[in-house]
This record gives C-alpha cells, sequence and structure tokens, in this order.
C-alpha cells in the first residue's frame, strides 16, 4: 500500500492509503471515532466506524494522546466541508508511540511558556501555517534575483570589525589574532562581490547585540542583501519595490490557505503593487509636524513616527535622503545637499516599521577615508574595504530585506519573535 502525503489526496480519492504523522485533535459520536491527523503538509480527518475496524482498533483511536505518533490507513473520500476537502474512511491505525500529558493544550498559554515549549509550540497549526509562508518568502526572495542573474555571494559571520562602526556587536576570542565579531550585515562583502560579479546578493543570519525589548528586534535575525554595480539611488528604490511586490504577490497566490488560517486581511497586501510612494526625509518631518508630532530635523524616525507617516498611505513607503549625521559612514553624500545622504528605508504598512534600509554607497575613495575618519573608525580594518575603491571604483548601491521583519507584516504578528523558528532575544537564548 502506498504512502503519500496529505497534501497529496486529491490524486488518490476512491483509493486505499496510508499516512504517516501525529494526532492533532480527535473527538468520539456513539459509533464514531474521529481523527484529525497532521503530516506537515495539512490536516485530514480520518473517520473510524465502529462495524469498519476491529474492537481494539476503534478503542486505540480514542486512546491515543494529544500528538501521538501515528500510521492510519483508509481510503480516500472527496468532502468539501472538510479542511483540505477530503476525508479519510480509516480501515487500520498503528500506533508508533502513544504521548501522555501533551503541554500545549486547547487553552490559553502565556507566551514565556509558549516560548520556553517553543520546540513543541511549532507544531501548532498557527505556527506552522508561519513558518510555511516564512519558507515560500525565502523562496521568492532566492527566485527573484536568481532570475535576473544576481549571483549569490555568502560573506562570512566572523569578521574583524563592525560594518556599521556601533558597539552592538557579539564578541568572541579568535585564537592568536584577538578578537572577532558576529556580523553585522554581510554588505561590505556583497560590495566586493558586485565589483567581481556586477549583480550579487547575500543571504544569512546577521547579530546585533542592540538592549532593545521592543515587538520589532531579535539579536539574531536573517537578511538578504543585494548589491548593484553602477547603480545610483533610484535605481536601488526601482528594485526594492520590484522585489516587494514579487514577493507579497507570490505569498498571496501561494499561501492563501496559511494567510487565511492566520486570519490576515489580505486586502491590505493586494494593494503591494507598484509604484509605491516616494518622499524626502524633508516631506516625512512636514507629514509629522502637520499631525501633531514636535519632530526636529535630523533626528532619525521612531517606531510611532514611522507608524504616522505610513498611515497616509496604503502601500509600502520609500523615505529617502535622510540627514547623513544618522547614517552609516558608507552611505554616499547627495551633491546637491551634503547634509543628506543618498539613503532609503522602506516603511511597512499597519505600523510593522522598517523593513527594508538601502543607500547609494560612496564610490569616492577620498570621501570614504574622510567617513571614516569622521566616524573614529580604524582605518586599518578597512583597508580592503579602501581596495574597492582604489581599483575601478564606480558608483553602486544596494540594500538590505529583514527576512522576520517582513514575514511578521505578511502575516499579520504581533511580534518578531514568532516569524522565527527558535528566536534570539535579550532575555531568551533557549531552546
Amino acid at each position: 500500500m502506498q504512502n503519500i502525503y496529505i497534501n497529496q489526496l486529491k490524486d488518490h480519492v476512491g483509493k486505499e492509503i496510508t499516512l504517516q504523522g501525529w494526532l492533532f485533535n480527535k473527538r468520539s459520536s456513539g459509533k464514531i471515532r474521529f481523527v484529525i491527523l497532521r503530516d506537515g503538509t495539512g490536516y485530514v480527518q480520518c473517520v473510524f466506524f465502529k462495524g469498519n475496524v476491529s474492537e481494539e482498533t476503534f478503542d486505540l483511536a480514542d486512546k491515543i494522546g494529544q500528538e501521538s505518533s501515528i500510521i492510519v490507513t483508509g481510503k480516500v473520500k472527496e468532502d468539501p466541508k472538510q479542511v483540505g476537502g477530503f476525508e479519510l474512511d480509516a480501515t487500520g491505525l498503528i500506533v508508533i508511540q502513544n504521548a501522555k500529558d501533551y503541554p500545549i493544550t486547547p487553552k490559553e498559554h502565556g507566551p514565556e511558556f509558549l516560548l520556553d515549549n517553543r520546540h513543541l509550540w511549532l507544531r501548532s497549526k498557527k505556527q506552522v501555517a508561519i513558518m510555511r509562508i516564512r519558507h515560500r518568502i525565502i523562496k521568492a526572495i532566492r527566485d527573484f534575483f536568481d532570475d535576473r542573474e544576481f549571483v549569490l555571494m555568502d560573506p562570512p559571520i566572523l569578521t574583524p570589525n563592525a560594518v556599521e562602526g556601533t558597539s552592538t556587536l557579539f564578541e568572541t576570542p579568535y585564537f592568536d589574532l584577538g578578537k572577532a565579531y558576529l556580523t553585522q550585515s554581510g554588505q561590505l562583502y556583497a560590495e566586493a562581490g558586485a565589483m567581481a560579479h556586477g549583480k550579487v546578493y547575500t543571504f544569512g543570519p546577521t547579530f546585533r547585540a542592540e538592549k532593545s525589548k521592543t515587538r520589532r528586534h531579535l539579536t539574531e535575525f536573517w537578511m538578504c542583501e543585494p548589491e548593484v554595480a553602477f547603480a545610483d539611488l533610484n535605481d536601488d528604490m526601482d528594485l526594492a519595490e520590484e522585489m516587494l511586490e514579487y514577493i507579497v504577490q507570490t505569498v498571496l497566490k501561494e499561501r492563501a490557505e496559511e494567510l487565511k488560517i492566520l486570519e490576515r486581511d489580505t486586502s491590505k497586501l493586494e494593494k503591494v503593487v507598484r509604484p509605491f510612494p516616494r518622499i524626502s526625509y524633508d516631506e516625512a518631518v512636514e507629514i509629522l509636524k502637520k499631525n501633531g508630532v514636535d519632530f526636529e530635523w535630523g533626528g532619525d524616525l521612531g517606531a510611532p513616527d514611522e507608524t504616522i507617516i505610513v498611515q497616509q498611505f496604503d502601500r509600502p513607503v520609500m523615505v529617502h535622503r535622510y540627514p547623513a549625521q544618522v547614517k552609516a559612514f558608507y552611505m554616499k553624500r547627495d551633491p546637491e545637499n551634503s547634509k543628506v545622504a543618498l539613503a532609503v528605508d522602506v516603511l511597512a504598512p499597519e505600523g510593522y516599521g522598517e523593513i527594508i534600509g538601502g543607500s547609494q554607497r560612496e564610490d569616492s575613495l577620498d570621501e570614504l577615508l574622510s567617513r571614516i575618519k569622521e566616524h573614529n573608525l580604524p582605518q586599518e580594518v578597512f583597508e580592503w574595504y579602501l581596495d574597492l575603491r582604489r581599483y575601478g571604483t564606480v558608483p553602486h548601491a544596494g540594500f538590505g530585506i529583514g527576512l522576520e521583519r517582513t514575514v511578521s507584516w505578511i502575516c499579520g504578528l504581533d511580534h518578531l519573535r514568532e516569524a522565527i523558528p527558535f528566536p534570539r532575544m535579550i532575555y531568551r537564548n533557549t531552546p
């Protein structure tokens, strides 16, 4: 007899098949036992009629506990009323392990309890839906860049210095060479890749030792960072909006069932189509002032500020040309106004904040040296990076998209901790 997955049931209607999985839920009604099986690809109701199975099997279907591992044999029936549109008329049941006292029950549990049991919480229906959407977002990002002939470059996780010149670094001893740091970003290495291949992207884990407890922060998160040679800020914004539209529309098309499980209002996601509104930092400040915010030019936008700005639009907003003083040393200054950097942040709707940060990079050796000195950074650790300006420098631009913030926005989550399988925060590094 053929072992298949639940998401293949449509191809086996009327056939006797075997499913392997776990007991998601069960109930009884007289001479019938209803067992909800999950196998990672979906859920299906398996119906045990007293006359169709042995007494032993019928009793066993009532005794197995939540999350018991089981094998069920039966005939596939089409039933539009059931989840997935199918049902299994069960004829056999094998229990691999009868789980007892599964800690996560249908009752309400607090977030700390659920995080302590994250290894089990991942099995719940909503968490499964989130991880399947996360997986599709990752594939969409890769497909987007691969289809446009970008080359994947894997940057190191251990680096000799900070990318952004901050003190929020995780430090580790590194043999006889002193200290090394967990990477904040693969961007500088992506720039080297762009000078070799023209168009590259990195995709991997990054680390920030910020002592932040907000719902937007993790200490370990994933980021994709494309970098393009011979590109300016406008090219960068074009690429970012094209990519975001592709991601969202792909998820809407291919993860509709999961979005439904999460009760996501997809009408808001359907509006994520190009073109996105583009406003300067100066215009953003004016919006804040019109909405009663006493905001002083020169400061960075905080979460409440970003929320007010995005409320004026129905899709992601691109805010460009920030004050240079709040941006990283490698961002190019605007030739028409040296007080601002050719930088852009893409703010997600519904208060989810910045999901993309990018810029045109400083391509002048002299200017970059000046910036390094201004930021009090040690020039010697950036010599390799400065070589990119000594040998064949060109205008170039790129950005970073935070995977978990994107997942959180698309799924409509309250907290970033549910957007990654095992969240790491300042107060949690387990399980």
